[in-house]
């Protein structure tokens, strides 16, 4: 697209505005009409442990959305000469599922509790006996659930609750809706209906502890809207929240706000049955799309929807990245040491490349990288652990080998229930996150763990908050009748720029050697745990 045409589909507001606040960063890039990110800005947050439960204040995610939008907004007039005044549409996500409950007032009754919380094992254990559907400890009903059970004073004023996403939409647009993928990390959603389980919400209404409260389940959820379909416009004050200064005006079309991994199943093309989708950040996903019922209930599968509803079968890990950024961190600290100063790209690109010269089983390390508690592994707390015999090959080549083959081990203990016991059969599984940005090599790490073919797009770095501009275009959009499916692949999609690895029958082998090791010493870690306070 030649410079004058942005310029007029900036003056115009024929452009589209996704922001995504994720576990490490907020983001918002703008999207012209040929899905092509002409601006960006972001701000670097990090969660807090207060009183035991990981957060985020209120008074940060503001101050990160405008600093991300006044960063982009800044970036429009460097780059093309004209300021931010009009967008098109706009679409809020963020990291999935936790708990922010609201008064009459429209108070926050307590501070925000994140998915990286395992503090809900009661309220989920009961609550998949009642539905015999899985509810994992980050869904806001346990988060609901266990704060009755705690007999917290708060809950008998609850009169909303709902998930970060659908917190800053309700700021921008004044509307309490969520987009079903968010929705269905609240309360099971009813693929049928495309709304909330109505005899699950009967089976809540009817327990005890929860009868005692006047208000009713459905009416404290956030309503339910399918991508494409409008939910509200920015308001004035809206506007104002997103730009202080002043400059951006109100009416811009909202689409449904949705979580990240709704995002990233559209960032990636894998909204269509039996395609899925991995997402490698601070926490790690996979999101497959069922073309079949589940057998059974597993512990370690969600059962969530893609933004426009079909059911998808979602391993969740709670750890993936952390503890890699963290070793890279001290390489950096060395290499500054020593009088060189490497850009992350350049750090990351050099220790990861020399990952390709371990042994296929990283030399008999081991790394468990659990910053918080990982819910596949059942460990209740986090406790980074570096493990090696004095017989192991104990080069830096393993060294950061072990550190990628242990960000994706939980994810690949999940996924081999999928395979192993469920049969899951995909057409297509896409990979996005910063740990593809190095060409191929974690991508290879993972094709190898999974033993499938991995597919790594051109923006596997940032498919979220250009995923949700997506889904803000797809509100906008005026063809009839056009499924998200087919308005993907004929207009966002129609020439992928995308590499695709097979796994290597040597790296499969020594994949599975680490994990049959990772399995075999999961008590030293929890021995780590019992022992190590913080």
């Amino acid at each position: 697209m030649s410079a004058d045409k942005t310029i007029q589909d900036v003056e115009s507001g024929n452009i589209s505005l996704g922001i995504e606040l994720g576990s490490t960063r907020i983001k918002a890039v703008l999207v012209t009409p040929d899905f092509k990110t002409i601006a960006s800005g972001s701000y670097v947050w990090e969660n807090e442990l207060k009183n035991g439960v990981w957060t985020y204040s209120l008074e940060n995610v503001w101050t990160g959305i405008q600093a991300s939008y006044q960063a982009m907004a800044t970036e429009v007039q460097d780059k093309y000469g004209v300021p931010l005044t009009k967008i098109g549409s706009v679409g809020v996500s963020a990291m999935m599922h936790g708990y922010m409950a609201f008064d009459a007032k429209d108070q926050l009754l307590v501070p925000f509790r994140t998915w990286r919380n395992n503090i809900t094992e009661q309220a989920a254990d009961e609550l998949t006996k009642l539905f015999d559907f899985n509810i994992p400890q980050r869904w806001s009903i346990a988060h609901l659930y266990q704060a009755i059970l705690n007999q917290e004073d708060h809950v008998k004023d609850v009169t909303f609750f709902t998930t970060l996403a659908g917190y800053v939409h309700w700021k921008l647009s004044g509307e309490r809706v969520l987009g079903i993928g968010d929705a269905s990390g609240m309360f099971p959603i009813d693929s049928d209906t495309k709304d909330y389980n109505a005899k699950l919400l009967a089976k809540f209404r009817d327990v005890k502890s929860v009868r005692q409260y006047h208000w009713d389940i459905k009416d404290i959820l956030p309503k339910v809207l399918l991508a494409g379909q409008p939910a509200g416009n920015l308001t004035t004050d809206g506007a104002k929240l997103l730009d202080p200064k002043g400059n951006l005006e109100a009416g811009s079309v909202m689409a449904p706000p949705e979580g990240d991994a709704g995002t990233g199943m559209v960032g990636t093309n894998a909204v269509r049955e039996r395609t899925g989708n991995i997402s490698a950040g601070t926490s790690a996903f996979s999101m497959v799309v069922l073309d079949q019922p589940m057998k059974a209930v597993h512990r370690d599968i969600d059962l969530v929807t893609t933004p426009t509803g079909l059911p998808v079968a979602m391993v969740h890990t709670n750890n993936c990245s952390s503890d890699i950024n963290a070793w890279v961190n001290l390489f950096k600290e060395f290499a500054q040491t020593i009088g060189v100063d490497l850009k992350p790209d350049e750090l990351y690109g050099a220790l990861f490349n020399k990952s390709t010269e371990g042994d296929a089983n990283a030399g008999g390390l081991l790394n468990y990288s659990y910053l918080s508690g990982e819910n596949i592994t059942k460990m209740t707390a986090g406790r980074p652990l570096f493990v090696r015999t004095p017989n192991s090959n104990f080069t830096l080549a393993n060294f950061v080998k072990t550190q990628l083959y242990a960000a994706f081990a939980p994810l690949k203990i999940g996924m081999d229930i999928l395979a192993n016991e469920e049969h899951i059969h995909l057409d297509s599984l896409i990979a996005q996150g910063g740990l593809f940005r190095t060409p191929k090599v974690g991508q290879q790490v993972l094709a190898d763990s999974l033993n499938t073919p991995i597919t790594v797009t051109s923006n596997a770095g940032e498919g979220g908050p250009w995923g949700m501009a997506v889904l803000g275009f797809y509100v906008a959009d005026k063809t009839a009748n056009e499924t998200l499916e087919d308005f993907l692949d004929n207009k966002v999609f129609a020439n992928p720029d995308s590499t695709t690895v097979e796994p290597d029958p040597t790296g499969v082998q020594g994949s599975n050697e680490f994990i049959a090791g990772y399995k075999a010493a999961l008590p030293v870690e929890g021995k780590a745990i019992d022992l190590l306070t913080d």
